[in-house]
């Protein structure tokens, strides 16, 4: 692959479609996705197409070369390969997330592991995690360094959630901790790598950071709002899922502080029926928790904003800002 000519940004005044302004990067992103799982095994290359090529929406991938063009990058071949990397390793904890989970639903049709099976989705996740690393894998000891923390931390965010599962005892605490390390630990890092690459001040670098961090965070809240008053066309998967999974997502939580009975109840049941689901959505969605999950996820998202109006003006930043409300802007 080689580095283009570096485009002059056309004016910075108003919101602009962050996919956009770096499409062509993104493009050569789905180059390098596309030849990445390209293996031997054939059942290799199929699960994992199955996946990178089943909707996902490259947010990760968009955050990493958004802060690189921000800070002047040029070296378009360097930003592509980290991007692609951050992509492999979100996919991979996907395939594996899915088999945790037991999950028959992903991106609106079968998962790899209700499609293929346990072993080989497990297989394929790890197929994904090595290919990430031939191309983190060149960059110098910071970039590594960062990227296998991120790798660390995720696994130590699924064994935190795994710890809380069906726990009433969980708190707000809890899950901020749980999501700093599984969601927004790959955001964090594309930030900061995107920055650290085009060249930024450490200082600049750091606050990137902080902007990928609070962004991730937003981004879960919102999900886990979706998972409750969502519709399953937009999601590509059933709503209830995290209380059917036992998984401790925010308006669960708010709801089980409550004291509902019916989400405590579903909550805590190793496997809640179709009903005692849709009882402990319809509790959800009466009491204060949607409302309170929603108002978490706008502060965290006024924090990133808060960032970005911390670094130099250009289109990439009006980019990222305009990411951070189309995050928690999603259909509900």
């Amino acid at each position: 692959m080689v580095a283009g000519p570096a485009r002059k940004a056309p004016p910075f005044s108003g919101a602009i479609d962050p996919f956009s302004s770096v499409a062509e990067e993104l493009e050569l992103v789905e180059q390098n996705l596309t030849r990445a799982i390209r293996s031997s095994e054939h059942t290799l290359t199929e699960i994992a197409s199955h996946l990178i090529h089943g909707g996902g929406k490259r947010i990760r991938p968009v955050v990493t070369l958004l802060a690189f063009r921000n800070f002047g990058g040029k070296e378009v071949e360097d930003i592509v390969d980290i991007a692609t990397a951050i992509e492999l390793i979100h996919t991979a904890t996907l395939l594996h997330d899915d088999i945790i989970d037991g999950a028959e639903v992903r991106r609106g049709k079968e998962s790899a592991y209700k499609k293929f099976g346990l072993k080989a989705t497990l297989v394929t996740g790890d197929f994904l995690f090595i290919k990430a690393f031939e191309f983190a894998g060149k960059f110098d000891d910071t970039v590594v360094q960062w990227t296998a923390d991120a790798c660390a931390r995720l696994t130590e965010g699924e064994m935190l959630q795994g710890f809380f599962n069906r726990n009433t005892d969980v708190t707000f605490e809890d899950y901020l901790e749980i999501v700093k390390r599984k969601t927004a630990s790959l955001f964090q890092t594309g930030a900061r790598v995107g920055a650290y690459l085009a060249g930024a001040s450490p200082s600049m670098v750091e606050k990137m950071d902080r902007y990928g961090m609070n962004l991730g965070i937003a981004f879960q809240m919102i999900d886990d709002v979706l998972d409750v008053v969502g519709h399953k066309e937009i999601l590509g998967k059933p709503t209830g899922m995290d209380l059917r999974d036992g998984n401790p997502s925010l308006p669960i939580i708010f709801a089980l502080h409550e004291r509902q009975k019916a989400v405590t109840e579903a909550f805590e049941c190793s496997h809640p029926t179709n009903e005692k689901i849709r009882q402990a959505i319809d509790a959800i969605g009466q009491g204060r928790a949607v409302q309170q999950a929603k108002s978490s996820s706008k502060d965290y998202a006024e924090r990133a904003d808060k960032v970005i109006k911390e670094i130099p003006p250009s289109l990439y930043r009006n980019g990222l800002k305009t990411l951070v409300q189309l995050i928690i802007e999603r259909d509900f």
